[in-house]
């Protein structure tokens, strides 16, 4: 299993990125499931939702250098758990590659994408108009990924249904290198917080975001 991007964010939280090369039957050799988790997966059709799902499981496991049973459940909300851990965890993936953020105190969220042209036809879905006249987002290709994965990761982050990207998330202005960090305004129901998120462009096209709080 390639782990292509393995990095110690603090001392309780580490994040991994792997590029998916494995068939179905190695990935399935490489874990212990259960019948509920094996009704599960025949119900996704064969390819990359299929690959996806296991290869995150394969990575977490490795994470947690075990051999034994991993229970990773999503609880009502679609955020991952581990029932039988302490751990806060997140879970992203997007064509070849897989990522997982595992935290011990903290919370965590993490999104990984293949950056595509086609963003600019659905920024204003998750942008407001002030963060679309920032000059490093605009119809700036990589400027509006890095958006749109901060967005997601404090999606998952925060674990709850409801909060809107382009309603509850605002992204200050910042400045677009290939590896940075931005500060973001989240509307929560307990008020608002300021996150920093951490971002990255991969040499072959991807932007990955992640939050740690």
């Amino acid at each position: 299993m390639p782990v292509v991007f393995n990095k110690s964010i603090d001392e309780e939280t580490i994040l991994a990125v792997w590029k998916i090369e494995e068939t179905e039957a190695e990935l399935l050799a490489g874990l212990q499931l259960k019948q509920h988790e094996l009704d599960f997966i025949s119900s996704l059709s064969n390819g990359k939702r299929l690959l996806h799902w296991l290869s995150t499981r394969v990575l977490l496991r490795t994470m947690l250098n075990t051999s034994e049973y991993i229970d990773c459940r999503m609880d009502e909300h679609g955020k991952p758990y581990l029932p039988n851990l302490d751990y806060h965890i997140s879970l992203s993936h997007s064509y070849d590659y897989a990522s997982v953020i595992i935290g011990k105190t903290k919370k965590v969220g993490v999104d990984i994408e293949l950056i595509k042209h086609k963003i600019k036809s659905i920024k204003h879905k998750f942008l407001s108009d002030i963060e679309l006249a920032q000059k490093q987002i605009g119809d700036n290709i990589d400027g509006l990924y890095v958006c749109w994965v901060a967005k997601e990761a404090i999606y998952k982050w925060n674990g709850t249904k409801g909060l809107e990207f382009k309603r509850d998330i605002y992204i200050k202005p910042f400045k677009l290198r290939n590896e940075g960090e931005l500060t973001a305004l989240v509307q929560l129901p307990e008020g608002t917080q300021e996150l920093t998120v951490h971002y990255f462009k991969t040499q072959d096209g991807y932007m990955l975001g992640y939050v740690v709080a």
